[in-house]
């Protein structure tokens, strides 16, 4: 696996960074805190997530003062392509994951779970094993020596692999245990199914259904006997009732007939009344005719018509009619031209008032514009003034370049220029505090060496103790770093001088850019001013010749006004014409309507006439058809009462008295006979049940028996499945131990070469021996503080190169990641990590990354990556550097 791109925004320190990484080895330089461990923490984050945030939350790797952060990766794995996107977002206090997406050559994987779940099955390690292999973080570079044999052996085992097989045995004796609790239930089931069998069987169920099939045939057969006798009994009764059923509805229609001859007979006499009133009301309406005869008569002598002239009526009414109508239009047109000269007369008058309000307005504008002028004159007098005050401002700033460095318009470029080299002044004091407390640091431990004349971890004497032998090196380092820090102060004393003089003449600048900016802003307003004036005086003069004409207008309009008003009162005069002629028309159309509707009337009222004389007749004839039917019943009556038998009635009341008791004795008989019957049937029932249940029991017996049977076969499966999983990863971790030692015994060698330590020792417990030259032992705890490092790194990088070999090249490790190693080493040992990092890339490592603020360290880089902090802004940022012309090591 190689990384080959991170990007961040809003990523801790970072406000927004990217960064290529290439093969070989690459080191991340800088000082303490600028942001170099951040980087690493990144790519950790982005391939497994929260998991790699140990115990701190999402909040706390989103800038502070954001509110989202947004981290991507490229790299590639067994030479295809992957790309990782997570994006976090602040809601409320908290932070939650926006966005988390997995781009693989064949598919896109969403979400935070199963992104994190593809990323540890593609690499084969989750979050822990990645930082117990292939990434060393700070602080933990000691984390395998001080871990205990177990959590190491565990450790390691997970990292082989060697967790699953411990699982798959753990697994296998869970199920074994599973097993045997399922035979030991089953084997409880079988001994009691031999039980139920056995009671079953001495019940001689066979014995006793025989013996209650014949019981329940004999039942039967009587049962059937007494229903035969009940059938004949129920016919009797059925003869009986039918006889007695037949007689009641004879005495019932005798009832019908007798309430129909009562209902036709008052039929009858209601018909008759009617025709009587029928009579009344015809001579009451023939009177009412003769009446409006009368009337009729009255008013065709007020028209002066003739007695039989109807047509000539209708004909005098269409005319009326017509020249009403004439007269209604006639009225509907003066009234419309009253309306619409009365709308021209106010239109009008608007009209002239509108007039008259435009033209004092246009007076007053002008007036407006006559104070506006005197104004606009007095202003251009006094922008003329100010024009000439800026450019004696200009000229006075512009005399602070007569004497300076630069010309003017050069102030900024000159500014930035000195900032640059105080910057680089600056970094450049800062690397030599650094180098001046690291040497400090280094008289410190070896002056407290000589003191104690011992190593107070070891117990070895300090004569030949790296920090020992370089004390009067490190003083006289320290003198010229002193020497060296005091010049680059003086240096920055007088660049800040020159800073200040060049911030002056910047402002300077800036100032004249101000002024000349102003004075075009005035000679701009001054031009716009003086077109103004001239489009004022030609809009006073407009606004004049425009009241004058309005004024006209509207003594124009006033005398329309009174043209029209005399044309309304000739409207008026001809309204009250026809309406006089209206009046008189509609008398006499109400005297025509109304004999027209006289001979309406009169003509209904003979219509009602012929009715009711029609309808006396119709009632005639249905009394006659009434009289028939009645008769016809009367004689139906007689002969359903002349064949009433008594005799006969009596039999029939006999039979059916004694069929009911015949019948309620042998529901009885039958009843007790039912109920026996049933008793059998049930007591057969429950014998045939317990023989299929017999039956039941000894298939169940056969299937239990098979059942353990299989359950034993498989009680000794799991427990050779168990016994094998366990020897497979005694053995396995066997090897890995003879390897691993070997390969850590080849590393420390080659890191370490001294005359103090002849061999380390690692046993099937992952318990650390390290074995001096003269045969002593020592733990790993006992050796000093950059041996311990030394050795933790060379067993990190043992376990790196086992695991590379161990799984036959079939799983690419990622990159070997070291986040500050030197912590504990002197410049001794810093010399073996260049070894230990150069010989695991001769080893074929891909990619190794290097967080460090050590020289030696960059001089043995492929690449360099520079971090640096703002001060201000506490914002890191990175940038390609080139490595320092020096020989890298070699195995020479």
């Amino acid at each position: 696996m190689r990384v080959d791109r991170l990007r961040l925004l809003n990523f801790k320190c970072y406000e927004e960074a990217e960064l290529g990484l290439e093969r070989g080895v690459t080191v991340v330089h800088g000082v303490n805190g600028s942001g170099k461990s951040t980087l690493l923490e990144a790519v950790f984050f982005a391939l497994y997530g929260s998991k790699a945030l140990d115990d701190r939350t999402l909040d706390d790797v989103i800038t502070t003062g954001e509110d989202e952060t947004e981290v991507e990766l490229w790299f590639t794995h067994d030479g295809r392509e992957y790309h990782i996107e997570r994006h976090l977002k602040l809601r409320g206090d908290r932070a939650s994951t926006a966005k988390c997406v997995l781009e693989t050559p064949t598919e896109t994987i969403e979400g935070a779970r199963d992104v994190r779940r593809e990323v540890t099955e593609l690499l084969r390690m989750d979050a822990e094993a990645f930082v117990n292999c292939a990434y060393v973080r700070q602080g933990e570079v000691n984390k395998l020596i001080h871990a205990s044999p177990s959590d190491r052996q565990d450790m390691i085992d997970d990292l082989l692999q060697l967790g699953a097989l411990e699982a798959y045995r753990e697994r296998a004796s869970d199920a074994r245990l599973g097993v045997k609790t399922v035979l030991d239930g089953q084997q409880e089931v079988l001994e009691d199914l031999h039980k139920q069998v056995e009671q079953k069987e001495g019940k001689e169920l066979h014995e006793r259904l025989n013996g209650l099939e014949s019981r329940h045939n004999d039942v039967r057969e009587e049962i059937d006997r007494f229903e035969t006798q009940r059938e004949q009994a129920r016919t009797t009764l059925e003869n009986a009732d039918d006889v007695l059923e037949r007689h009641a509805e004879t005495r019932e229609e005798i009832a019908t007939l007798e309430d129909e001859i009562d209902s036709l007979r008052s039929k009858i006499s209601e018909t008759e009344r009617k025709r009587e009133d029928a009579t009344a009301e015809i001579r009451e309406l023939e009177d009412r005719r003769e009446e409006l005869a009368a009337e009729r008569d009255d008013l065709l002598a007020e028209t002066d018509l003739e007695p039989d002239a109807d047509d000539a009526v209708e004909a005098h009414l269409e005319t009326l009619e017509a020249r009403d109508d004439e007269l209604r239009d006639e009225l509907e047109d003066v009234r419309v031209s009253i309306t619409e000269t009365n709308s021209e007369i106010e239109r009008c008058r608007e009209q002239a008032e509108t007039l008259e309000t435009e033209a004092e307005a246009a007076r007053e504008r002008a007036a407006d514009l006559e104070a506006k002028l005197e104004a606009d004159e007095t202003a251009i007098v006094e922008r003329e003034r100010k024009l000439e005050d800026l450019e004696a401002d200009i000229d006075a700033e512009r005399e602070q370049f007569a004497d300076a460095p630069v010309d003017f318009g050069e102030a900024e470029t000159h500014l930035a220029a000195l900032e640059t080299e105080r910057e680089a002044l600056t970094d450049e004091i800062g690397d030599v505090t650094a180098d001046i407390r690291t040497v400090e640091n280094a008289i410190e431990e070896g002056e407290r060496l000589l003191e104690e004349g011992k190593c107070p971890e070891c117990g070895q004497p300090v004569g030949d103790s790296p920090h020992v032998d370089v004390l009067d090196e490190k003083r006289e380092e320290l003198a010229e770093l002193d020497d060296r820090l005091e010049a680059l102060e003086a240096d920055r004393d007088e660049l800040d001088d020159r800073l200040e003089r060049a911030e002056t003449l910047r402002e300077a600048e800036r100032t004249v850019e101000q002024l000349e900016q102003n004075r075009d802003n005035i000679e701009q307003l001054l031009a716009e001013k003086r077109d103004t004036l001239a489009e004022r005086r030609e809009q006073r003069e407009q606004l004049r010749e425009e009241a004058e004409t309005n004024e006209a207008d509207a003594e124009s309009k006033r005398a329309t006004v009174a043209t029209l008003e005399d044309e309304v009162a000739d409207y008026r005069a001809e309204l009250g014409a026809i309406n006089t002629e209206r009046g008189e028309i509609k008398d006499t159309l109400e005297s025509l309507q109304r004999l027209a509707e006289i001979s309406d009337d009169r003509d209904d009222l003979a219509n009602e006439i012929d009715t009711l004389r029609e309808r006396r007749q119709d009632w005639q004839t249905m009394n006659d058809e009434r009289r028939e039917t009645l008769s016809s019943k009367r004689d139906r009556k007689r002969d359903l009462e002349s064949a009433f038998d008594e005799d006969r009635l009596e039999t029939a009341r006999t039979d059916k008295q004694n069929a009911e008791q015949y019948i309620e004795q042998v529901d009885s008989k039958l009843e007790e006979l039912e109920s026996n019957h049933d008793n059998l049937q049930n007591a057969i029932g429950a014998a045939e049940r317990e023989l299929e249940e017999l039956e039941e029991l000894r298939e169940r017996l056969e299937g239990v028996k098979e059942r353990c049977e299989r359950l034993e076969s498989l009680y000794d499966e799991a427990e050779t499945l168990q016994a094998t999983y366990g020897d497979l990863r005694a053995e396995l971790r066997q090897q890995n131990v003879e390897t691993l030692e070997r390969l850590l015994n080849e590393t420390f060698e080659l890191v370490y070469q001294n005359d103090s330590y002849a061999a380390i020792d690692l046993d099937g417990e992952y318990r650390l021996t390290v074995y001096q030259k003269d045969g002593e032992t020592l733990e790993p705890e006992q050796l000093s503080g950059g041996e311990r490092a030394l050795f933790n790194l060379s067993l990190r990088c043992a376990i790196y190169r086992l695991l590379a070999e161990g799984v036959e090249g079939t799983a690419p490790l990622p990159p070997l990641i070291l986040d500050e190693p030197t912590v504990f080493l002197d410049s001794g040992h810093v010399t073996q990590l260049v070894s230990l990092i150069e010989s695991m890339r001769e080893l074929g490592v891909e990619q190794i990354v290097v967080v460090s603020h050590d020289e030696e360290l960059v001089g043995a880089a492929d690449s360099l990556v520079r971090i640096e902090k703002d001060a201000t802004s506490n914002r890191s940022r990175l940038e390609r550097g080139e490595p320092p012309e020096a020989e890298l090591l070699t195995s020479d």
